[in-house]
């Protein structure tokens, strides 16, 4: 076929299939708006693979997978983002009900010091008690960033309050 002929068939197609597509993205996400992009995005990836994709005997069955992994792929995502900003961002109200002893307030201060991966990283590995696995999968990284990030960090940890006292330790994220 000539290339013109291609892009007929592939018009057809997208226009047989398009609003099936999208609503199985929107049955699979939940979101309307997504389920439009999703489907595009499924009707693009075709579009790109339809020199092979056409001879297929079942082309809708593959463009309803790739759409069930671009859908799967959009809600892990946002189960991510929700993980992240829970951990991150979410402020409790929670007080403290015994007094903070110093050493609390020079581990907190050196926390504050180290860049935020780093921190992150031990937070969640030592406060949290998150295993390597689950400190990557909810910050989106690997598990051998896991590892160096955390070492690294624990290491600048030991420096820190090893060999500054509080006062200079609170005057340098004064004054850094």
């Amino acid at each position: 076929m000539p290339p013109d002929d291609a892009s007929a068939e592939f018009h057809d197609f997208f226009e047989r299939h398009y609003a099936e597509l999208a609503r199985l993205a929107h049955l699979l996400t939940g979101e309307k708006d997504a389920a439009d992009d999703l489907a595009a995005d499924a009707l693009v990836a075709l579009w790109q693979r339809w020199d092979r994709l056409r001879a297929a005997q079942h082309p809708v069955a593959y463009a309803r997978g790739v759409v069930a992994n671009l859908a799967r792929e959009r809600i892990r995502s946002a189960v991510r983002e929700r993980r992240r900003v829970a951990l991150f961002w979410s402020r409790s109200t929670d007080e403290v009900t015994g007094p903070d002893v110093a050493g609390v307030l020079d581990v907190q201060t050196a926390l504050a010091l180290l860049p935020f991966r780093k921190r992150a990283c031990v937070v969640m590995r030592h406060a949290f008690d998150l295993s390597e696995k689950d400190t990557a999968a909810a910050l989106g990284i690997s598990v051998g960033t896991v590892k160096s990030q955390t070492s690294k960090g624990m290491a600048e940890l030991q420096r820190t309050l090893g060999a500054t006292a509080v006062g200079e330790l609170a005057a340098g994220r004064r004054n850094g």
